[in-house]
Formats: C-alpha cells, sequence, structure tokens
C-alpha cells in the first residue's frame, strides 16, 4: 500500500509563509500526480494545487496563483507547497493526495475524486 505523510503546517500571521511536505512511501512506482486539497470547516474540500509526476506540469487554483508554489522531487517521493502571502481566508486542514495508477489518462488532476490515495492532513492557521 500507500502512505502520505504532511508536515509544515502550523499558525502564521497573515502575509506570512508556509511551506508543506508530503512525503510518500510503499508501492509509488505508478505515481501519475501529487497534489493539495484543503477543507475549511463547513466546506468541501477544495483543490489547490497538482503536479504532474513525468513532465512536472503544475496546476493551480484561481485562489492560490501567485501565491502558492507547488514543486516535487520524484527521487524523493516527495512534492512540497510553498504558499507565500497567506491570508485568513487560507485557513484549513490541508491534505496531500497522489493518483497511482496504471491508467494513463486524461486527468483533470484538480477533481478529488482522481485521488485515490490522502495523507491525514495537516492544519495551516492564518491569522489577521
Amino acid at each position: 500500500q500507500v502512505q502520505l505523510v504532511e508536515s509544515g503546517g502550523g499558525l502564521v500571521q497573515a502575509g506570512g509563509s508556509l511551506r508543506l511536505s508530503c512525503a510518500a512511501s510503499g508501492r509509488t512506482l505508478s505515481t501519475r500526480a501529487m497534489g493539495w486539497f484543503r477543507q475549511a470547516p463547513g466546506k468541501e474540500r477544495e483543490f489547490v494545487a497538482a503536479v504532474t509526476w513525468s513532465g512536472h506540469n503544475s496546476y493551480y487554483a484561481d485562489s492560490g496563483k501567485g501565491r502558492f508554489t507547488i514543486s516535487s522531487d520524484n527521487a524523493k517521493n516527495t512534492v512540497y507547497l510553498q504558499m507565500n502571502s497567506l491570508k485568513p481566508e487560507d485557513t484549513a486542514v490541508y491534505y496531500c493526495a497522489a493518483i497511482m495508477s496504471l491508467y494513463s489518462g486524461p486527468y483533470t488532476y484538480t477533481r478529488k475524486g482522481e485521488y485515490n490515495y490522502w495523507g491525514q492532513g495537516t492544519q495551516v492557521t492564518v491569522s489577521s
């Protein structure tokens, strides 16, 4: 099986930065993409960013464009999310997710239903 372990969440003031990390372990040979989603209290889990494992193509939700940067280290099976200029509305539990499949696509990489492995989540709190 596959395990995803996130780290890097915490409390930060508005305008500050955080870097989230997610390390995958286990049967990771068929990784297609890894991404980040977030869920605020009382809201649906929403897409934040994703990166493909071959080609390193990146995708962003409008809410994070220009502020968030996703990157990956394939050799370490790790994905990162650099979040700058954080706002109180970025407060949420951030979940790492992975598409690991023999199916080559197509994928949108933005739909949570496409991801078959999830981390336990890490809390990000932005104070005003």
